[in-house]
């Protein structure tokens, strides 16, 4: 379709997005961008008339003729929030008044270009609306003038209606990552911020609006997310008007965008979800989204071993040849070598920097491990830590200049490394070369990339470089997968450091908490994969007892909790006994036969009335099957527990649902629910009625598997 072009002199201008049940109504007759609608479409509602409905009157305490913010939100209109845009010329030019000058609009996507001729700015913004629903927005900025302009921040920002009147985002820190927190939308600023130089374990991926009797099952959402792996703000603010918002944008260290004349800021593209049908309908579309992209792993995802919680340091060729043999007998299907096998790197405290196979520990290379691990029929995968550095190391020995500092001291240590300069070429070069180099001798397929601390002082020849760090970290995992085509790359940071929806963009899988105790996995899983899909979250069965917490769980709590992502072992299974051998190898065998519903249907977070325990699923699209967990945190108020729902499937359809388990779990009855051995039953009855959980222990789990008969 041709771009339509509507030029400044036109007086009404309104542009309405609507697609996959979402409708964007943008009014720029008042040339600037003002949003009269963001939610579920009006049904042709004439722009007079919704102009109308959020007329509120001029109260005696505002401007003899009040204006909506819009979404640049000028102090220079009379707002007097957070403005969208905050920069300035010296001691000039800290007030933008922007103007239309045109707009390009398509059926699914609009342009709106805008001038401030006095502060001499230019600002291009492009919203377009995919075809899951998903809102993009991209924003930038030009300098037009003859002198530097410094930007402090550009955030996007849309309203939410008055309903929407509490707020969920999620906070957290290693081993505990992405708990959630629902608080009343109240007046004022709330202000998430990443200063980390990643998104950090405090990330909280998106922030949500919501009405107040939003479920995960029901109920609208309101949601914004960014895409950027970087410093970061998510906010939420509700004027003194009692009008509501929320906006995102990068966290600018101080003096990472002085715009010289002629230079443009591009800020990180902002995701703006909608759900009418609560939590869950806010994470199909995510989900949808996510999945539609090219670049979205579509293979199988196969069971994956990772030796760290294994072997840590301890490699030795005779242990880890004999850990392949027993995990390819389990079914395992991807073999990786975690941290310990370059450099002089026998513990963490040195040799970070050095991306070399160490003769010490391999006196024959890597080779021997590589052929016998792909002789069992699995992947290999290897564990790098490219951004980091240790001071004890053949390279910061050779180049203490290519670390991120302030010039004239060295940034506090933290687990003894220091973060590498990817702002530097030489740098760059060193650390793509040397991971290139055994990437590509050894045809790696999959690759490990931590990011074990945050940044400190992280300055490139004495200027802020967050914003060069990121754009860095992006282009080398592009160019890696460009040089190794089929490469595929986890993202973790301490585990769940740096999982956001920047780095969703560039890496295949992310590591979602270096907790392993399937308890403490229950939150974190179920809120992480609010918007991350399942298949791109490493959930592994760690080992019998926790090394996070030092919990003691059976197989069958592991391999539930475990099953519901992209699944892995994290555990010597040298030391497990022939039954736990003989439950993973039921395991993986499920989940083989599962994964194109555990990683392709609707993720489900049933509301269970029962604190105890938690419940939650995955129903296919063509609701012929659905698997779920019920999962007994702590003991139940009642002696006998509180039936859990099956909702999502077809109300009028027969299905067949079974327990299915990997191991006995541990009860506390005589006799066991009928069901547990196979009932026939409606969509309807799972939906209303639901299923009676076995008498659980706390901390044990049950797995509903249901199959469509009729």
């Amino acid at each position: 379709m041709a771009d339509t072009i509507v030029t400044s002199t036109q007086a009404a201008r309104v542009i309405t997005l609507s697609r996959a049940g979402v409708e964007l109504v943008l009014d720029l007759e008042a040339g600037y961008p003002t949003v009269l609608h963001w939610g579920a479409p009006l049904a042709g509602i004439a722009p007079a008339s919704l102009r109308a409905l959020k007329d509120g009157g001029i109260p005696h305490s505002d401007l003899d003729e009040p204006v909506d913010p819009g979404m640049l939100r000028e102090a220079a209109r009379g707002f007097t929030g957070r403005p969208a845009l905050r920069g300035h010329r010296g001691a000039i030019g800290f007030s933008p008044l922007f103007a239309v000058a045109d707009v390009t609009a398509l059926d699914d996507a609009c342009t709106v270009r805008l001038v401030d001729g006095a502060l001499e700015l230019g600002l291009e913004l492009r919203v377009a609306l995919s075809p899951e629903g998903v809102l993009l927005i991209d924003a930038t900025l030009k300098n037009n003038g003859d002198t530097t302009y410094t930007l402090d921040e550009l955030a996007m920002w849309l309203p939410v209606p008055d309903r929407a009147t509490e707020t969920l985002d999620f906070t957290g820190r290693w081993l505990r990552e992405r708990q959630a927190q629902r608080l009343p939308f109240a007046p004022g600023l709330r202000l998430r911020e990443s200063r980390e130089g990643r998104s950090g374990h405090d990330y909280t991926i998106v922030q949500c609006a919501l009405t107040a009797d939003t479920t995960t099952e029901a109920g609208e959402v309101w949601a914004l997310g960014l895409l950027w792996s970087g410093g970061s703000r998510h906010l939420a603010e509700r004027a003194v008007t009692g009008r509501g918002a929320l906006g995102a944008g990068e966290l600018i260290e101080p003096g990472e965008a002085e715009l010289a004349p002629g230079d443009a800021y591009t800020a990180p593209t902002v995701a703006a979800f909608y759900s009418e049908d609560g939590l869950d309908g806010l994470g199909a579309r995510a989900h949808a989204w996510l999945r539609s992209r090219p670049t979205h792993p579509s293979s199988p995802r196969p069971v994956t071993l990772n030796v760290w919680e294994a072997v840590y340091f301890d490699h030795d060729l005779d242990t880890l040849s004999r850990l392949a043999e027993v995990a390819a007998g389990v079914g395992v299907e991807r073999f990786v070598l975690d941290d310990g096998w370059f450099g002089s790197r026998r513990d963490d405290w040195s040799g970070l920097g050095d991306w070399e196979v160490s003769p010490e520990v391999w006196p024959d290379g890597l080779g021997p491990l590589v052929e016998r691990v792909r002789a069992l029929g699995m992947q290999f995968g290897l564990w790098f830590e490219g951004e980091m550095v240790n001071p004890d190391s053949d390279l910061y020995r050779a180049h203490p200049d290519w670390i991120l500092q302030v010039p004239g001291r060295v940034p506090p240590l933290a687990r003894h490394q220091l973060v590498l300069d990817l702002a530097n070429p030489d740098a760059y070069t060193h650390v793509l070369e040397q991971v290139h180099a055994v990437i590509s001798e050894h045809r790696i397929d999959y690759i490990k990339w931590d990011h074990n601390r945050f940044l400190t002082d992280p300055g490139h020849v004495g200027e802020a470089a967050v914003r060069r760090q990121t754009e860095a970290i992006y282009r080398l995992f592009d160019e890696l997968r460009t040089r190794s085509p089929g490469l595929e790359i986890e993202s973790c940071a301490s585990g769940g450091g740096r999982i956001d929806l920047g780095m969703a963009q560039h890496a295949d899988r992310f590591w979602t908490s270096d907790q392993n105790d399937a308890l403490e996995r229950q939150q974190i899983q179920r809120w992480t994969s609010l918007v991350i899909p399942p298949e791109m979250l490493g959930t592994h069965i760690g080992p019998t007892i926790s090394h996070g917490t030092g919990r003691r769980h059976g197989v069958q709590m592991r391999a539930v909790t475990a099953l519901f992502g992209h699944a892995g072992i994290e555990w010597n299974l040298l030391e497990a006994t022939e039954d736990e051998l003989e439950a993973l190898r039921g395991w993986t065998q499920f989940y083989r036969s599962h994964r194109g519903l555990l990683h392709g249907g609707r993720t489900v977070r049933v509301d269970h009335p029962d604190p105890s325990a938690v419940v939650h699923g995955v129903v296919a699209h063509d609701r012929s099957a659905a698997v779920f967990a019920y999962v007994q945190c702590t003991t139940t108020a009642g002696t006998s527990p509180a039936a859990f729902r099956v909702p999502g499937l077809d109300p009028d359809a027969v299905y067949r649902v079974h327990a299915h388990e990997f191991e006995t779990p541990a009860t506390v009855q005589r006799r066991a629910p009928a069901w547990l051995d196979g009932l026939e039953v409606t969509g309807a009855a799972l939906a209303r009625v639901g299923l009676r959980p076995p008498i659980l222990w706390p901390e044990q789990a049950v797995l509903a598997v249901v199959e469509r008969v009729s």
